[in-house]
Parts: C-alpha cells; sequence; structure tokens
C-alpha cells in the first residue's frame, strides 16, 4: 500500500499517511487469511468435517452415526421386555425375547463399548425371582460414529464408482449404511442370473453373528418373498446373504530377547502386536481381491516389542513365504510358537 503512494510523501513510520493506512492493511491481511479458509474449506480433500458434511450431503452422502450393540442375556427366568440393567459403567435394556430366559439386550451408549462387556447383569429396578442375569455374547456389535477421513473416503467413492439399481457399487452402499456391518463383497450372477451372494463382515472386522447376517438379509432381500422386491434389492434379484468365513494364521518364528526379557514376558505384547496386523489387513478386506500377509510386516511388528533383539525363520501356516487369503475370507490368529 505504501507503494501506491507517490514518492514525494513522508510514508516514514509515525508519518499521517502511514498512521492512515495501517489499520485498513491490518483487516485487509485479516481477510486474505479468511480467504486461505475459505478455499480450503471449499473442496472436499482439504475441508474440516463440518464443511465435508455439507459438500457430501449434496450428493446424498452422510455420515454414519454410532448405533447400539445388542448382546443377548440368558436369566433364570423370563423377565418383562423393557426391564433394565447394569453392567460396570453402562446400561442396557430387554428389547426382544429370543426363548426361554434369553433376550436381546441393547446398550443404552451408542458405539463400540458395549461390545466387550460381558458378566453378570444388576437390575435397576427390583425383578421378583431374579436370581441369574448375565450378558454372555454380541449379537449385533455397535459402532462408533464414522471416522472424517472414512467418510472422506467413502464420498470420493460415491463419484468414481456410480451407484445405481442393483450394481456392484449399489450394494456395497446399501449394505454398508446397514448398522453393524464392516464390510461387504458381492458376487453376481453366482448362481444364474438374478442371483446375487453378499459377504459380509462386522464393524470389528470379525466373523458376522447369525443374527447380523439375518439382520442384512431381511433388510435388503427378506424371506419367505425373495426376489420380489420387497427389501432393497431390485425386483428380481435374489439375494443370500453370508459371512465371510475365518482363514487361521498361526505364525511361527524364531525369537531372540534381549537380556532380561523371556517369552513368559513378551508373549501378551506378541499376540497384541499379531492381532492389530491382521486386523488392519481386514480393514481392507472389501477393496482387495486377496489379502496378503506379509512376512515382512509380522517381523517388523516384532521387533518393535519391548524384549525383543531379533527375528528369525518366520513361516505362516507352515509357510516361509507370504500367506494369501482368498476372496471371501479373514484373518483370524491362530496358534504363535515363538
Amino acid at each position: 500500500m505504501l507503494d501506491q503512494v507517490p514518492a514525494g510523501m513522508d510514508k516514514r513510520e509515525g508519518s499521517i499517511i502511514y498512521t492512515a493506512l495501517a489499520p485498513a492493511s491490518m483487516e485487509l491481511a485479516a481477510t486474505y487469511m479468511e480467504l486461505d479458509t475459505v478455499l480450503k474449506e471449499m473442496f472436499a480433500d482439504t475441508a474440516d468435517r463440518e464443511y465435508l458434511i455439507r459438500r457430501a450431503a449434496e450428493r446424498g452422502v452422510i455420515p454414519k452415526g454410532a448405533s447400539y450393540a445388542e448382546l443377548r442375556g440368558e436369566f433364570n427366568m423370563d423377565i418383562p421386555v423393557g426391564s433394565r440393567f447394569s453392567l460396570d459403567e453402562l446400561n442396557y435394556i430387554s428389547i426382544e425375547r429370543l426363548g426361554n430366559g434369553e433376550y436381546r439386550m441393547q446398550c443404552e451408549t451408542p458405539g463400540t463399548h458395549g461390545n466387550n462387556n460381558f458378566g453378570t447383569l444388576i437390575p435397576i429396578e427390583y425383578i421378583k425371582g431374579l436370581t441369574r442375569a448375565e450378558l454372555t455374547e454380541v449379537l449385533i456389535p455397535g459402532e462408533d460414529g464414522e471416522e472424517t477421513e472414512h467418510f472422506r473416503k467413502r464420498y470420493f467413492e460415491s463419484l468414481n464408482s456410480q451407484a445405481f439399481g442393483g450394481n456392484i457399487a449399489d450394494y456395497k452402499k446399501k449394505v454398508s449404511a446397514i448398522s453393524g456391518v464392516g464390510g461387504v463383497k458381492v458376487l453376481p450372477a453366482w448362481n444364474g442370473g438374478g442371483t446375487v451372494k453378499l459377504f459380509i463382515v462386522d464393524s470389528s472386522y470379525n466373523i458376522p453373528t447369525a443374527d447380523l447376517i439375518q439382520a442384512v438379509q431381511d433388510t435388503i432381500d427378506p424371506d419367505p418373498k425373495r426376489g420380489k422386491g420387497y427389501g432393497l434389492a431390485p425386483i428380481g434379484h435374489v439375494v443370500t446373504v453370508t459371512g465371510a468365513e475365518a482363514e487361521t494364521v498361526s505364525v511361527t518364528t524364531n525369537i531372540t530377547y534381549q537380556t532380561g526379557y523371556d517369552k513368559s514376558q513378551c508373549m501378551e505384547d506378541i499376540s497384541k502386536v499379531i492381532d492389530e496386523y491382521l486386523t488392519e489387513l481386514n480393514r481392507s478386506w472389501q477393496e482387495v481381491d486377496e489379502i496378503v500377509v506379509r512376512v515382512s510386516r509380522i517381523e517388523s511388528r516384532l521387533l518393535d516389542v519391548v524384549g525383543i533383539l531379533d527375528v528369525l525363520d518366520t513361516s505362516i501356516n507352515g509357510v516361509s513365504g507370504n500367506y494369501l487369503i482368498p476372496s471371501e475370507r479373514i484373518a483370524v490368529r491362530g496358534d504363535i510358537h515363538v
């Protein structure tokens, strides 16, 4: 701004011209910074979550909200539907009778917190004759709200592959939106024209329960009116929903321990890092034809375990090289021999 003032005028700090221009220049500098922010928020690859949601909403893509875990509750007697119980810091409510003394229990807190909470339930209100109340297994896992980067990726996928009329992209979009589903693979025309098979994993990237498989079946193409268009599948599509199968991954390796450490001290961390690696592979299951379990990745993670000095001669299921898992299977940790 000072460069635009004629050279014969006093432009030194403290002069009238300098003092007059200073407030306007500060406001302009702030405006440029705000314009940089506007530019950043305009594009989906750099937008913060708030503006990414608004951009994606233009294509009908919205982030998945947190869902409630559903578990099996076992009791010594039948209880009223709507009975509430507590376990540790979480509360559960009975929403459906499954059988004699068995109920579907829904965690009242959304998210993954209720997925791994098992044990004795304490009734919040007195139930006469109740002597046993336990949570025994997850039926449909709860999910946390969709992470921003996962949502961003899903938005870009909606641009790159058009979901329409029962094509593969359409099935992936609809099935992935169902609570409890973490991934899906679509096998078209698997048993002739008009047949579709869906392989799913749960939101924890594990083998889905029978209840989750049935919930997806009922949503997409319910029995006994399969192929009639009563679900989300197009009329004429006979859809079969099944769970991905488990491929046991057993690891054998030769470990040299640091001074003061041995197998008993490191085994828990060894199992943990292998579990984390297999979970990462299962996260990408939907996007790849085959899962590749790499020896080099296992060895590098084991070397990060405190107390391990060196790792040699690693094999997977008796194979010294990388191990391939077929398309419809996910990795499940087996035995670890060290």
